[in-house]
């Protein structure tokens, strides 16, 4: 699965927009990063752009953002309402798929490393790339500013992380850059059912981490209590990670909580809505949806709809859309205006618009591949049969864990469902997979080759693509083998009535296996590397055996219990 990250650059220029394009025009010119936004301020004279791709190519398009910055904005001049130390003032990296923070904070200090060596650029890595506790507070590193650098970045204390630690003409008119690695932020709003913006605010004390301040006697009126240092005492409020406040919408008129959600992964939004529900009925006020403004991972939305399917003990086990149209239904997501995942969600936003096998209908993918194009093949076709049984065995787990007498059970067979889902992704995934693996070799057969050079880097790229072209059909093995656990848990634990469906399963199974294998087996002929095959041939020989086992196993228990009905 293709990892992501977003990066959002702040610019020190939020009036000449000129400037601005020069800066997002390096950002476009980097193939696998889309610029998703760009917002300028006038009064902050500062422009917040947000991008996402794929690491590397993101840390490209980052780094010539960077350069070009620090040519074309001179922080001798500029000013502005926004506390600020650099042309590029922050440069934060966010993971929002398929990659970890752990991963995330390598590419932030591989960034910052590159802007320091090759921009020339001073850089303090901030959040959860710093290197000392110190430096994780943004506020901390960017202390006095930009008028405080030429003191500060040549002290012992200060240095900065990467680049030049002089106040040079260069670091002069560049400034410094934060660079950092934070988790994905979510703007969440939560609509009430009034027009109190002082209703809406004390709701929203009560669930933003920072809370509100204690008062001596009457909790609403009483005298601040403060602490030694002359600070508010405050009350924490109920969620963290969440910065909140009340607001009127003149163009709806309503009131709404407007929460910043920090960390999803401490607070995610079914969470943040479920706590501001609570609080809010508590006061007499009714949620009657909610909004989310700007862009949300695809997991965040999946694990909402997981969540309220498990309130109501349902089966999670359903597939992604149905997910995400729980989890906007359950939330309100078009309580004001219509919900439109592919606008709302990263992962959607992001896709190439090219029509993937998988999205045609039964007929078009039958007639695309009995066409005279040699793709797709042998190898989609097992992949999606192995999908078809990975389907067949979620479907049987979801109708036991709605069987009625059943009730009791619901959670063992949503769990069994969840993972039959899984497999079935990850077999869709490989359909597609098995034809561009096979487009890999074609185009390497059609590199150049009058050069000895060109002929070495030919033969290169052929070995490549026909091993990964032999890699891909394996995996359709191992995940068509993993799933018949679920088969045959169906088959034997599973509603009796849809016994059957489970053997037509693990027959898509081992078919799904044994296609695949053949796949493995032809593409290996072309391949030097005779370790990496016979290693590959000798595991794929064991998992056709072992599927083979199991048919048998499963089929035994099908016809046992259709013979008991």
């Amino acid at each position: 699965m293709k990892q992501l990250i977003e990066c959002v650059p702040n610019f020190s220029e939020g009036r000449d927009m000129s400037v601005i394009k020069q800066i997002t025009d390096e950002i476009e010119k980097v193939e696998g990063v889309k610029l998703l936004d760009v917002d300028p301020g006038a009064a902050t004279n500062r422009t917040v752009v947000t991008i996402v791709g794929t690491p590397d190519e993101v840390l490209e398009a980052a780094f010539q953002a960077v350069k070009k910055a620090a040519e074309v904005i001179d922080m001798r001049h500029q000013k502005g309402e926004h506390p600020r130390f650099g042309a590029t003032d922050v440069c934060p990296l966010v993971p929002v798929a398929n990659i970890s923070m752990e991963e995330t904070v390598e590419y932030a200090r591989k960034l910052a490393e590159r802007i320091g060596n090759e921009a020339g650029v001073p850089v303090f890595c901030y959040e959860n790339a710093a290197f000392t506790e110190e430096r994780r507070n943004l506020a901390t590193c960017r202390s006095g500013e930009y008028e405080a650098l030429p003191e500060r970045i040549t002290t012992e204390r200060w240095k900065p992380d990467f680049g030049p630690n002089e106040f040079t003409e260069s670091v002069a008119k560049s400034g410094v850059t934060a660079v950092g690695a934070r988790d994905f932020l979510v703007a969440f709003n939560v609509n009430l059912n009034t027009t109190s913006t002082r209703r809406a605010n004390a709701i929203a004390f009560d669930v933003r981490e920072r809370g509100r301040s204690k008062r001596e006697g009457n909790p609403f009126t009483g005298p601040i209590v403060k602490d030694e240092k002359g600070k508010p005492v405050m009350i924490p409020g109920s969620l963290k990670a969440v910065k909140g406040i009340g607001w009127f919408i003149e163009e709806y008129g309503i009131a709404q909580i407007s929460m910043n959600l920090t960390n999803i992964s401490i607070t995610p939004v079914h969470i943040a809505y479920d706590e501001v529900w609570k609080k809010a009925e508590a006061r007499g006020i009714r949620v009657t949806g909610s909004e989310l403004v700007g862009l949300i991972p695809l997991e965040a939305m999946l694990d909402a709809g997981k969540y309220f399917l498990r309130k109501q003990k349902r089966s999670v086990g359903v597939d992604n859309d149905e997910l995400i149209r729980i989890a906007a239904k359950s939330m309100g997501l078009s309580d004001l205006k219509p919900f439109d995942p592919k606008k709302s969600i990263i992962e959607f936003v992001l896709e190439d618009g090219s029509q993937k096998l998988v999205d045609m209908s039964v007929k078009d993918f039958a007639n695309e591949t009995a066409s005279e194009s040699p793709a797709p093949g042998g190898g989609s076709i097992a992949a999606s049969v192995g999908a078809l049984g990975a389907s067949l065995a979620t479907m049987v787990a979801n109708l036991s864990s709605h069987k009625r007498g059943w009730d009791d059970r619901w959670e063992e067979f949503s769990d069994w469902a969840e993972k039959g889902q899984k497999y079935k992704d990850i077999l869709l995934h490989l359909v597609d997979e098995d034809t561009n693996a096979f487009n890999k070799i074609m185009d390497a057969f059609g590199l150049p080759k009058k050069s000895d050079e060109e002929k070495k880097a030919r033969k290169q790229a052929i070995e490549d693509a026909s091993k990964y072209a032999m890699e891909i059909p394996f995996k359709v093995m191992e995940e068509a083998y993993h799933s018949i656990q679920v088969i045959r848990a169906m088959a034997e634990y599973g509603n009796p009535n849809s016994v059957s469906d489970a053997g037509v399963g693990v027959l898509c199974a081992l078919t799904a296996v044994e296609g695949a294998f053949l796949n493995v087996k032809i593409n290996a002929q072309g391949i030097a590397d005779k370790k990496f095959t016979s290693d590959l041939l000798e595991r794929g020989s064991e998992i056709a055996e072992q599927a083979r086992s199991c048919r048998d196993a499963v089929m035994e228990t099908v016809e046992q219990r259709i013979n008991e009905l």
